[in-house]
């Protein structure tokens, strides 16, 4: 019933968008009074896609609520948003306008405390350099040539919601996604499963067997590991979501060999 619920507030994502191939997928916690707020949204440009993932704090129906609300920001958003900062400033808006109405009389006894981690991206069709904003979430993990590297953000950015908080503006930062690359995003549902002994499941380490798998056949291996390393009982939401450039994008070094030879880019087929 649990993971049924979320399913209707977090359907999966397109198969293909433009030059990419995505799979995402979710789980829900094992005891429903677990439920949390994890979400993932994605949508077209004019020249791209953005995509985001991000983790409610909380649990339950208030935090399925939050979520709704950011996701539905998103899809406006992401199409109005001249930049990337310009996007994360329009859900921080929006999540700040969502909590001051939804809070507790002044008065109530209970500690109101909502926020949400995310990660946005935007990745050009033709263009090798995508960029990210990460506010308090874990980092995706680069997927390329059989390494497995973690995208960390220059500067340490607090989650969206934590409305008293004053910003100085959001760091935008940019990384190169080459053709066949791929992008690995999750909540930290997955890094902070633990074993019958304790210890975490170790997800970069994992990965490294798996990077010349596509999206779906990825998200199938993490998945059966994950519950083969907890031992079939979640306790919290998981969600994650892979994606892969066509291995038809050139890379700078591959371009700059090509005009070498040609004379010109165009010219190379």
């Amino acid at each position: 019933m649990s993971e049924a619920t979320q399913r209707v507030v977090l359907p999966p994502l397109p198969h293909r968008m433009g030059p990419l191939r995505i799979a995402s997928a979710y789980r829900a916690a094992d005891d429903e009074s677990l439920i949390g707020g994890d979400l993932y949204a994605a949508t077209r440009t004019g020249n791209g896609a953005r995509l985001l993932i991000g983790d409610v704090r909380g649990k339950g129906m208030t935090a399925i609520s939050d979520a709704s609300v950011i996701m539905g920001s998103f899809r406006d958003a992401a199409h109005r948003a001249a930049t990337l900062a310009d996007l994360a400033a329009a859900l921080e808006e929006s999540i700040c306008r969502h909590l001051a109405e939804h809070a507790p009389h002044p008065e109530a006894d209970e500690l109101y405390e909502q926020f949400v981690t995310v990660l946005m991206l935007d990745i050009p069709d033709e263009d090798p350099l995508a960029q990210m904003i990460n506010c308090g979430h874990p980092p995706p993990l680069l997927l390329r040539n059989h390494h497995v590297t973690a995208l960390y953000p220059r500067r340490a950015e607090p989650p969206l919601g934590m409305c008293d908080l004053p910003r100085t503006g959001l760091t935008v930062d940019p990384f190169t996604f080459e053709g066949d690359d791929t992008l690995l995003l999750y909540t930290d549902g997955i890094i902070e499963a633990r074993s019958s002994d304790g210890s975490f499941y170790p997800l970069a380490e994992r990965v490294a067997q798996w990077t010349d798998s596509g999206p779906e056949a990825l998200l199938h291996h993490i998945r059966a590991d994950l519950i083969a390393h907890i031992g079939g009982q979640l306790n919290d939401d998981a969600a994650a979501v892979a994606i892969q450039r066509s291995p038809r994008l050139a890379t700078g070094h591959q371009l700059k060999k090509m005009v070498h030879l040609t004379g010109s880019p165009d010219q190379a087929d």
